[in-house]
């Protein structure tokens, strides 16, 4: 179950990159297309990964299947981390 990610990252993109108090995210929305985050961004997004569910980001994992969209971050924290989505 990745409801548990969900909402700590959704959150952190808000806080951090969204600038209009009325932006809609969807969650499977590519963050970079959408100009949401730049390549600074991707790197606090990691930082902010690594921190807060205790993980390491290896460099080949640093793709757009695991970062580019809050659902596909949600998906990687779930198969990171599969004993805290069950």
């Amino acid at each position: 179950m990745t409801d548990k990610f969900n909402a700590p990252v959704r959150e952190f993109i808000a806080e951090n990159f969204l600038f209009r108090a009325d932006a809609d995210l969807d969650d499977n929305q590519s963050l970079l297309e959408s100009g949401v985050i730049d390549s600074t961004g991707v790197l606090e997004v990691i930082a902010f990964l690594e921190q807060t569910f205790g993980i390491s980001i290896a460099d080949d994992e640093i793709v757009p299947e695991n970062l580019d969209s809050i659902a596909s971050m949600t998906r990687y924290l779930a198969s990171k981390l599969p004993a805290e989505a069950a």
